[in-house]
């Protein structure tokens, strides 16, 4: 596990969320996990990085909500001073699997909502929650899975509701294609959105200055920090594995985010 730490600056953010942090996790694979002493020393890193919010953005299993039931009391043990949060991921759904019956699907479905209640994570569903600090705001929006591909239940005009362009947002967003598809053009005006859904295929180069990975040629932008329109993505290279049990060169990601009103901080 390597943790990547960001620096975000913009003239947007309330003065008193200047240095705010976000650790953001995300596509655990719950039903690929092989390595619990690995994964429970990540578990020690997310918290040792003490962030103000903690945030999930998909991917909690593979298909099947038993598939993370043995770390519930690992990710029950997770903190941050401002709460945690998680999203939906296209796997999450549960629609990857040959299912008996579609009352037996719905009932997986239901148990890994409950899941997310019982690790802690408050799950955003289309929805959106304020955080408040001294007076000032942030608001931390959640969208269902939305993708090129992979289904399109993200409702950003719902999520946004009554919020207006200056209001400072961040959106979990499980896929990178919604952000380039919506959310960047969007009047909404969503200045940060945290991604992830890619896994960098688990296998490519990154080296100072040049980075390269067989999944560009579906996602151009696949990892690391981008920025359009002074809108803000970042995309997570990943917890967890999916398919193939291992990963050549893109390691598993932990991120650190750092939140700057101006580039003097």
């Amino acid at each position: 596990f390597k943790v990547h730490r960001k620096h975000i600056y913009t003239p947007d953010l309330p003065e008193d969320f200047d240095g705010f942090t976000i650790t953001q996790i995300s596509d655990v694979h719950g039903g690929s996990i092989d390595s619990p002493d690995a994964i429970r020393k990540a578990f020690q890193t997310i918290q040792e990085l003490n962030s103000d919010l903690l945030v999930f953005t998909g991917d909690l299993v593979n298909s099947q909500s038993s598939e993370v039931e043995p770390w519930l009391d690992d990710f029950r043990q997770l903190t941050a001073r401002f709460g945690k949060y998680s999203i939906l991921g296209n796997h999450d759904y549960g629609h990857y699997f040959e299912w008996a019956s579609p009352l037996e699907e719905e009932a997986n479905f239901n148990r890994l909502l409950g899941h997310h209640r019982s690790m802690g994570f408050d799950l955003l569903m289309n929805d959106k929650r304020t955080i408040q600090c001294n007076g000032s705001a942030i608001h931390l929006l959640g969208v269902e899975n939305w993708g090129v591909g992979f289904g399109q239940l993200g409702d950003l005009d719902r999520t946004l509701g009554d919020l207006g362009a200056s209001d400072f947002k961040v959106l979990l967003s499980h896929d990178p294609t919604h952000w380039e598809q919506v959310v960047k053009d969007h009047p909404g005006n969503v200045q940060i959105t945290l991604s992830w859904h890619t896994h960098g295929m688990q296998m490519g180069i990154e080296f100072p200055g040049f980075k390269w990975s067989p999944i560009q040629y579906r996602y151009p932008r696949w990892s690391d920090l981008h920025t359009e329109n002074d809108r803000f993505l970042y995309i997570n290279r990943g917890f967890g594995v999916l398919g193939y049990r291992g990963r050549v060169g893109i390691w598993p990601e932990i991120t650190h985010i750092t939140l700057h009103k101006t580039k003097d901080v």
